[in-house]
């Protein structure tokens, strides 16, 4: 794992955190407890903070990053950020899966128990209401219920198997 300081600031890994030996986390990175940061994954906390819920993970190839002076990145606890994902300067709540290859841009608000769909776009300055979005740019296709939450949970508890076996 790349572990880089930048501006004086340290990224933080949580005990029990799986970080790929090719992922990179730079600056104002922390990272909670029980998290994977897969292979060829890059939290660049250089211009704004990364904060990672415990129990999430941030799979291969997807970019974590911010604006300086506009946004953090914020993920909640059982988050999956999907293969190839952008999540630039948002919050993003608990119990959500952003897809492979999804995009969520700055200040956009994710609420827990909301899936985002594979190659999805969520604008920046969104504020979503829990349910499945997709297209470009998203748009909500079914509201949220306990079963989207409870995908997009197992999803990321799945996660905490697969780490140990890396």
């Amino acid at each position: 794992m790349i572990l880089k300081e930048n501006n004086g600031k340290v990224p933080s890994v949580g005990e029990g955190t799986f970080v790929a030996e090719n992922a990179t986390l730079t600056g104002d990175v922390t990272v909670g407890r029980n998290c994977s940061i897969w292979y060829g994954a890059v939290l660049r906390g250089d211009v704004g903070a990364i904060r990672i819920g415990d129990n999430s993970n941030v799979q291969d190839g997807a970019v974590l990053h911010g604006t300086l002076g506009v946004s953090e990145t914020v993920l909640g606890e059982y988050v999956s950020v999907g293969h190839n994902a952008v999540v630039h300067g948002a919050r993003i709540g608990n119990d959500v899966l952003v897809g492979m290859g999804a995009v969520v841009m700055d200040n956009a608000v994710v609420p827990d128990g909301t899936v985002i769909a594979a190659g999805a776009v969520i604008l920046a300055g969104s504020v979503l209401e829990p349910g499945i979005y997709a297209g470009v740019p998203a748009k909500k296709v079914k509201d949220g219920s306990e079963k989207i939450t409870k995908m997009a949970h197992d999803n990321a508890a799945g996660y905490l198997e697969y780490k140990d076996w890396h």
